[in-house]
């Protein structure tokens, strides 16, 4: 199979790389510079541009990219940042796959179980409605920018992903070296669902999702999500750490700014589609995927 991906150098586009790549796959890196070789191909998030006659001959399409939403502090330029980079994006790739003589038969399009809001204890499933706020927004105009490539008739899977658990990066690597030191401890008072899931289990997923006949959101979360304190507790366990430091709202307030509200927000994600295409997690609950964040080479 001949699959282009976008987002190709971060946590999970390179863990699905190599996947595909030992295999025999062959893979496609869409990068935002001069291509360094033949497995590399141009792409301008900003301007909307992709060669629509590098995607050719492309059997799936695997769009991860976007700017990362705990990198910078949410000024109004940093918010239009997150949001224009996986917006045009989108829209500039599916669009690309539209044009295609012989489009891909399936197009993963990145998004996030930001699209649900703050949920309380409330569990939600692929057929839940959006929620409110920035992410929740962000989220809906990032799914409909795919829309393009539904209308071409490319099978378009909305992957809703949850907190990615790995040392190797994203927001939830920042947990393990705090708690290492003996600083690891709740965010607020705790109680929020994180809904969660193992890398090696997001990318058996992407890799599942690519064949079965599935179309539309799913859900990329464990099918126990857990509160944030179950989460650092079980990181402290882990590493014989105990989380005994909470970082009391007011302060992550005072120091994250209107990312805040985000951190403290409860989604209690379930993967619904996921399960009911057959997909089978290797660490369905908390204590396996904080394991296996900290063993997974």
């Amino acid at each position: 199979m001949r699959v282009a991906i976008t987002g190709s150098t971060g946590l999970i586009g390179s863990a699905l790389t190599r996947s595909l790549e030992q295999d025999g796959h062959e893979v496609v890196r869409l990068v935002r510079r001069a291509p360094r070789g033949p497995g590399e191909a141009e792409w301008d998030p900003g301007r909307q541009f992709v060669d629509p006659a590098k995607l050719s001959g492309c059997e799936a399409v695997v769009h991860l990219a976007g700017a990362g939403v705990a990198a910078h502090r949410w000024t109004a330029a940093y918010k239009k940042e997150i949001r224009d980079s996986r917006v045009h994006g989108t829209g500039a790739l599916a669009e690309a796959l539209a044009s295609l003589a012989t489009p891909p038969r399936v197009f993963l399009s990145g998004s996030a179980i930001g699209f649900y809001g703050d949920t309380g204890d409330r569990p939600v499933n692929e057929d839940s409605p959006p929620g409110s706020g920035f992410l929740a927004e962000v989220c809906r105009d990032w799914e409909a920018a795919a829309g393009t490539a539904t209308e071409a008739g490319v099978r378009t899977v909305l992957l809703r992903t949850g907190i990615v658990l790995s040392r190797h990066g994203g927001a939830a690597a920042k947990l393990f070296p705090l708690f290492r030191a003996g600083l690891g401890g709740r965010l607020g008072d705790g109680r929020q669902y994180w809904s969660f899931i193992a890398l090696r289990d997001h990318v058996a997923a992407l890799r599942h999702l690519l064949d079965a006949d599935v179309s539309g959101p799913v859900n990329l979360t464990a099918p126990h999500p857990a509160t944030n304190r179950e989460v650092t507790e079980a990181v402290g366990r882990a590493l014989k750490r105990p989380a005994l430091l909470p970082a009391p709202a007011p302060a992550l307030r005072l120091a994250l700014g209107e990312m805040a509200t985000e951190v403290l927000a409860s989604c209690r994600a379930l993967p619904d589609r996921l399960l009911d295409s057959g997909f089978r997690f290797a660490c369905p609950d908390v204590e396996s995927a904080v394991r296996a964040a900290l063993t997974d080479s």
